[in-house]
């Protein structure tokens, strides 16, 4: 059973700190299920890229243009009935509930979660990515866990890439199946 056929609309947002692996997850996730990927770090306004290189943490007031660029995106899928992964952060529960409401709530999360060691060894061995590795300790400061929300799947980085696209997939079928994305 493909995600997509089985309950389009469905956008899902790949979530989690920097260096969590959402862009690789949401590509593969994307890929299985025959549904486009949007990297979300590319909806980011240029003041905001410019702000983390300098390894100035965002506020709530700098992420919300950028969140309501991602809800757009959700929003125009789901109007041309395409599924979508697309990968953000998505911090704080306000986030996510702001991402919730532009998709009228048929939207599931997969978060990916890690060590704040391994973490920061995957983000010191990119190349070429804006976000320093200075900003981890913010980024897990500001994480308020998606524990008990609606539509959320957690999987842990501890493993193979492979692995924790085959184990996003498998959950998100499970909530699919069992009725999860709808509207409540």
């Amino acid at each position: 059973m493909e995600l997509g056929k089985e309950v389009l609309p469905l956008a899902v947002v790949v979530m989690g700190v920097s260096g969590c692996g959402k862009s690789s997850v949401g590509a593969g996730v994307a890929a299985r299920n025959g549904m486009r990927f949007v990297e979300g770090d590319q909806l980011h306004p240029a003041a905001n890229v410019e702000k983390m290189a300098k390894g100035i943490p965002l506020t709530n007031d700098d992420r919300l243009p950028w969140l309501d660029r991602i809800g757009a995106e959700i929003k125009t899928a789901q109007d041309a009935s395409q599924g979508l992964v697309i990968s953000c952060s998505a911090l704080k529960r306000s986030y996510r509930d702001r991402l919730r409401q532009a998709a009228g709530g048929r939207l599931a999360f997969v978060f990916l979660e890690g060590s704040r060691d391994l973490l920061l060894s995957r983000m010191q061995a990119r190349q070429g990515h804006f976000m320093p590795a200075s900003l981890l300790d913010s980024q897990l400061q500001t994480l308020e866990p998606p524990t008990g929300e609606v539509c959320v799947v957690t999987v842990a980085i501890d493993m193979a890439l492979d692995d924790m696209v085959a184990l996003a997939c498998e959950a998100l079928k499970s909530a699919a199946i069992k009725g999860g994305f709808h509207a409540g």
